[in-house]
This record gives structure tokens, sequence and C-alpha cells, in this order.
């Protein structure tokens, strides 16, 4: 995977396929524990920045996470940070996907 930077843009060719992502302070978090829930999320990224919102999208019913989840940081590069550091590591027991 090659990847491009500028403009505030990253850019990532994967074989045949072109990925554009624009800089944001907001992250999508996958492959959640379905116990993790926002307190949890929050702590183990914020590490890496002021977070200003943490969502962990729940069943209406159970009330347990859904796997997924966003968070808002104050600025472009703690979420950048966040980004390369947590990406594919273990909280609760799952590797997560930013």
């Amino acid at each position: 995977m090659k990847g491009l930077n500028g403009g505030g843009f990253s850019i990532w060719r994967k074989s045949s396929i072109l990925w554009a992502r624009r800089s944001s302070t907001k992250l999508f978090v996958g492959g959640l524990s379905f116990d993790t829930n926002e307190p949890v999320l929050k702590d183990a990224l914020g590490k890496h920045g002021a977070i200003i919102e943490v969502k962990v999208i729940c069943d209406h019913v159970s009330g347990k996470s859904k796997g997924y989840g966003f968070l808002k940081f104050t600025s472009e590069t703690e979420a950048s940070s966040a980004l390369k550091e947590m990406d594919g590591q273990v909280l609760d027991g799952r590797q997560i996907r930013l």
C-alpha cells in the first residue's frame, strides 16, 4: 500500500483501488467488543489527545455495543496520532480498526 499526503488529504493505493481520506478530528472505531462502553473507549484513546466527544453505537433493545463508535478530538494532529498508534491494537480482547 502506497500513501501520499498533501493539502489536507491522505491518499492510498492498494492494488487497483484508490482510497482518499480528508484529514479530520473525527474518527470511526470498528471491531469493538460488545462490552466496550464510552468511558472505556475514551480512556483508551485519550492518551493521544483531548477528546471532546465519544459515542459507542448500541443496540436499542439490549443496550450492548454494536461493535463500532466515533471519537472527536480537539485537533487533527491528535486524531492522526490516535489513528497511527491505535489502529490494529487490542481493546477489551478485540483488535480495533480506526
